[in-house]
């Protein structure tokens, strides 16, 4: 009896944590608050299992990693040239992500999950970085907790 109810209370749990997990939008524009060739917002605060819908409003954007900026242990991704592309995060530290073809011009963004584990790592590769590209990651760095 008592197996069959700490089995239960887990089962609770774990389906209380997936129906806590939020759901994010971030919008790839060719113009925004920040400018031109931007991600809006540029920079988000989500929780492991939340999901992040990137939203293609023109044929010309995309998401994708960068290197060097991504927990250890998570994959590379690279969503197509004008098409939606859903991340679910499960795992802590700080995502950067471009436009492949924009990137140059400052088309970056930074998601913290949780709790910043890789912070060193995304700042020394962000210090790589030139121009607009680089003015934003400092300015998306800055807001980290």
């Amino acid at each position: 009896m008592l197996a069959k109810t700490l089995t239960l209370t887990a089962a609770f749990a774990l389906l209380a944590g997936a129906a806590a997990a939020a759901d994010f939008e971030v919008q790839m524009l060719n113009k925004g608050a920040d400018g031109a060739m931007v991600f809006e917002p540029g920079f988000i605060r989500v929780q492991p299992g939340d999901t992040i819908h990137f939203v293609a409003t023109d044929k010309g954007h995309n998401v994708a990693s960068i290197d060097d900026m991504l927990p250890e242990g998570v994959e590379p991704f690279h969503g197509d040239m004008g098409k939606d592309y859903t991340l679910t995060v499960t795992t802590e530290g700080l995502y950067g992500v471009k436009c492949t073809p924009h990137a140059a011009m400052g088309m970056v963004a930074l998601i913290e999950v949780g709790a910043p584990t890789n912070q060193d790592a995304v700042t020394a590769a962000a210090d790589k970085l030139r121009g607009k590209a680089k003015e934003r990651f400092a300015a998306d760095l800055a807001q980290v907790q």
